[in-house]
């Protein structure tokens, strides 16, 4: 339902996660897109705590399907699937629909993947 309007925020998200080593990063979406996508059902849009460990969702919190969408685009985008592979990261959307994301992986997990080989 979410998925291309996700898709069409991607690239933008994808130079947040980027920047996200070094600060949260915000990124305020345009909510008729989300409208749009629901063909006019009344939906809770808002999450929090979408947590993403090496590319894996933490199955220990439900999610909302705008959520769940979004975490599956980004495992299966070549991009993002990169750039989330090593990272601990935490994605929230309020209801002013302005996406947080925070990069959570500890400092020595993120020096130690800097290293050239």
């Amino acid at each position: 339902m979410f998925t291309q309007t996700w898709k069409k925020y991607l690239p933008v998200i994808a130079i947040l996660l980027k920047r996200s080593a070094s600060a949260e990063q915000k990124l305020s979406l345009n909510h008729t897109d989300f409208e749009r996508a629901t063909g006019g059902r009344k939906i809770k849009f808002s999450f929090s705590q979408l947590q993403l460990n090496k590319g894996r969702i933490n199955l220990a919190i439900k999610q909302a399907a705008v959520a769940k969408e979004l975490a599956e685009l980004l495992r299966e985008d070549v991009l993002t699937k990169k750039i989330i592979a090593g990272q601990y990261l935490e994605f929230s959307l309020n209801n002013n629909f302005q996406l947080s994301i925070k990069n959570n992986t500890p400092l020595t997990e993120v020096a130690l993947e800097a290293e050239p080989e």
